[in-house]
């Protein structure tokens, strides 16, 4: 399956997960378009300076983040780290993460939920 940059469903959620100001979620693929497969999301995440995704577990799946623009903070099984562009974070088996734009610039990251 083909889909053109421009053409994704779109949708803005505020204070995600209990996180500071808006990000929006651009569905690269929706579940229902795997096939069998264990995904729940597979998105790019846009946060704008002073956005963020709250802190919240991961029970029965992991998310992997891949960081493609922008620097934030991101923490994960209660460490802080500064993540860059390239940077690649996994969480699951019952950890926590949350996410921050704290630069000047947007914050794009690819988000992957599988279960398990």
């Amino acid at each position: 399956m083909f889909r053109r940059h421009g053409t994704y469903d779109k949708e803005t959620r505020e204070n995600m997960k209990g996180g500071p100001g808006a990000v929006t979620l651009e569905h690269l693929f929706k579940k229902e378009e795997f096939g069998g497969g264990h995904f729940r999301v597979c998105a790019k995440l846009i946060l704008p300076p002073g956005s963020g995704i709250g802190l919240h577990p991961h029970c029965d799946e992991d998310e992997v983040y891949i960081v493609l623009k922008g620097i934030g903070t991101v923490t994960d099984a209660g460490v802080t780290s500064t993540v860059l562009p390239g940077d690649t974070v996994l969480t699951g088996k019952g950890d926590s993460h949350c996410l921050t734009n704290n630069g000047s610039e947007t914050l794009e990251v690819i988000a992957i939920v599988v279960t398990y």
